[in-house]
Formats: C-alpha cells, sequence, structure tokens
C-alpha cells in the first residue's frame, strides 16, 4: 500500500495546483476511482473544481474529505528541491502540498481503492469530497457541495477530513471539533479638523480608547471540556492622512474571535454592539463568519479511527479542538460525525514542506481500518 500512495503523491504534488486551480488533479483521481465502479459527479462552481464520487449505497455513508489545492510556494530559491518536483530524499517526500494535503489525500484514495478490491459488495457507501477550493476563500469549495447535497436529501455519516493533525509523531493528536471563526470589520466615526483646534474636532482614536479596552479584556466564556475558551484578538488598527497635524476623521478596527461551543455568533455580534453603544461611539461594523464551532463527540466515528490509530501505530491518540479552520466545519452542518487526522503538520506552508514516506503508508493503513471498523462491524 506504501508504495502505491508514494507514487500517487508525487503525482498530485509535481501539478501546480495554487488554489483554486486544480491543475488536473481530480481528473487524476477520478480515472482511478471510475475504474473500481465508482460513481463519478463534478460540481464546479465559479473557478473552483469539486469532486463527488460513491461507491456503494445506502447507510452509513463514510465519507473522506479533502482538497487538492495548496498554497503558493514563495521564494523558490529558499527550497532544497523544486516545490513541485516530488523529490523522495531518505525517508522523506518534499514537496509544496506533500503535508497539507496530497499525501494524506493520497492515502484516502488508495485506502478506499484497496478496501473496494477487497469488499466490492460492501455495505453502506464509501464516498470522496474533494475541492480545489480549501486554501483560498472556501467559497465556491466544499461549503458549495454541502449545500447541493443536502438541498438533495442526501447525507453523511461519518467523515474523515484527511488534514495534518499530527503533532509530534504521528498519531498523537485527532481533531474531533474546531473553534468558530468570526472576522469583525469596524469603523468608528469622528470629526476631522486641525490638532490646533481640538475643540473643532472629535478624535476617535481617544474616544475609542476605553471601549478597545474593554475588547480586548472581555471574557467570553471558559471554555469546555474540548474547548479553550473563547479568544479575541485585534489584527489591524488604522487612522489618520499621514500627515502630524491632522485629527482623523475614522478609526478602522479589524478583530477576530475563535470561539468556542459556549457562545454563538449572534450572541458575539449583539455584545460587541453594546459596548459600542455603551461608550457612545457612532459606528459601523462589517462581519465575515467563516464557520462555526463544531464538535464531534466520543461516538462510533471516533473510536473507529481511535482503534485504528492504536493498531497501527501503537499509539493512543489525543483529541482536541485547537489550531484554525478546515472544511469539517461545513460537512458537520450536514449532522456528520467529523474527525480529522493526518500526517504531521510541522512544515506545512512551510519552505521545504516534507512528509514521511513511512507514515503515509501507515495513513493508509489506518483510514483502510476505519473503513473496516464503520462498515464490517
Amino acid at each position: 500500500m506504501q508504495e502505491k500512495i508514494v507514487q500517487l503523491a508525487q503525482e498530485l504534488i509535481r501539478r501546480p495546483s495554487i488554489s483554486p486551480n486544480d491543475e488536473g488533479c481530480q481528473t487524476l483521481i477520478a480515472e482511478r476511482l471510475e475504474k473500481l465502479g465508482f460513481e463519478i459527479e463534478w460540481l464546479p462552481f465559479n473557478e473552483t473544481l469539486n469532486l463527488w464520487a460513491k461507491h456503494g449505497a445506502g447507510e452509513p455513508v463514510v465519507a473522506f474529505a479533502g482538497h487538492t489545492d495548496v498554497v503558493p510556494v514563495g521564494d523558490e530559491h529558499q527550497w532544497n528541491y523544486p516545490p513541485f518536483s516530488a523529490e523522495i530524499v531518505g525517508d522523506m517526500l518534499y514537496g509544496r502540498g506533500a503535508a497539507d494535503m496530497k499525501g494524506s489525500l493520497a492515502a484516502m484514495i488508495v485506502a478506499a481503492e484497496e478496501y473496494v478490491k477487497a469488499n466490492p459488495h460492501h455495505a453502506g457507501t464509501i464516498a470522496l469530497l474533494i475541492t480545489s477550493d480549501e486554501e483560498a476563500v472556501a467559497k465556491d469549495g466544499t461549503v458549495r457541495v454541502v449545500e447541493t447535497l443536502m438541498e438533495r436529501g442526501e447525507k453523511i455519516t461519518y467523515c474523515m477530513v484527511g488534514e495534518p493533525s499530527s503533532s509530534q509523531i504521528l498519531g498523537d493528536v485527532v481533531k474531533n471539533g474546531r473553534r468558530g471563526s468570526i472576522t469583525a470589520n469596524l469603523y468608528i466615526q469622528g470629526i476631522q479638523g486641525h490638532v490646533a483646534y481640538p475643540h473643532l474636532a472629535d478624535n476617535p482614536i481617544h474616544k475609542a480608547l476605553p471601549f478597545l479596552q474593554e475588547l480586548s479584556s472581555y471574557q467570553w466564556d471558559n471554555g469546555s471540556a474540548f474547548f479553550p475558551p473563547t479568544s479575541l484578538q485585534i489584527a489591524n488598527i488604522h487612522a489618520g492622512t499621514g500627515s502630524n497635524n491632522v485629527i482623523p476623521g475614522e478609526l478602522y478596527v479589524q478583530f477576530n474571535l475563535r470561539y468556542c461551543t459556549e457562545v454563538t455568533d449572534e450572541v458575539i455580534k449583539q455584545k460587541v454592539v453594546e459596548m459600542l453603544e455603551k461608550h457612545g461611539l457612532k459606528h459601523r461594523i462589517e462581519w465575515n463568519l467563516s464557520g462555526k464551532p463544531f464538535l464531534t463527540k466520543l461516538g462510533k466515528l471516533v473510536n473507529a479511527v481511535v482503534d485504528s490509530i492504536k493498531e497501527i501505530t501503537g499509539i493512543t491518540p489525543k483529541l482536541e479542538t485547537g489550531g484554525g479552520t478546515s472544511d469539517g466545519r461545513f460537512i458537520a452542518l450536514m449532522g456528520a460525525e467529523v474527525v480529522e487526522f493526518g500526517p504531521l503538520n510541522a512544515t506545512i506552508h512551510k519552505v521545504n514542506e516534507g512528509v514521511s514516506i513511512e507514515d503515509l503508508g501507515k495513513c493508509g493503513q489506518i483510514y483502510h481500518q476505519m473503513l473496516v471498523n464503520l462498515l464490517d462491524n
């Protein structure tokens, strides 16, 4: 299995699929799956190509989810090997997307292939949801596929997202949830004027300082057994014309909250507005909700994945919900149990991104055993 996974991973890495471009990755995958009897459906939206492939029928629907797009490589001269050459050096496969997430995508595909070959009349449905819009705006990828499936009344029972979850050693971490993410673009109005005549102006920076202090120190919640407390960070502040003798007429503040299941985006919006009104600030605010939090509690999927990792690696993984967002947040809206598991994340989005060949082989074995645990029992 390892050899097949590495070969497919190399083929995928050699295609420079910088988001939202797919560069033929999904066609390569679809052609392989179609030969094994998978039903192939293309769901393109604007510049984003999405693949929905299914084998079998009925429930449970066990889906693998992943993305073919990668982030830009940056300065290629800093790479030890060309970023799209998929060089193997020792036990490492190098290239943009090797860890995030063409390596685990290859492992999921080969695991599904091997399972279907051995069990052509398996119970339930094995599905793959693959997008080319995860690393960028994530507007026309998995979220649009999920909307389409829900409109048709289709469901996903269990979903494995192949994001690189492992921290120090393969199998040490499984993500069974993610925090929500919401960003505010806040414009606080004042009156522009000359610094020598402050009584004729209204400085929005001065007026906003008590509000910003309260905003940055407010305790939203205490977290939960699976989530840390909600965190707010001010990311950008701007005001003024650049001149030292002009009182600005507007203050722009951008802040983001990574929030847990103990608070909602509606509560966050309401509380921020209450603070603004409390401090008498004339304002305009724009909200961007990137994703709501989700949590997959202990149950059949978590048990199947944990047992698979223990069997293949001898490690009992820790369940965590930290880090950024993933497409799992969209799939969870279908009522699916969702977890994320993949190789080490130490080099993702970095120069000289790489993944252990041995780890890729074990990922494939774990994904395969997960199918056994979910469909054979």
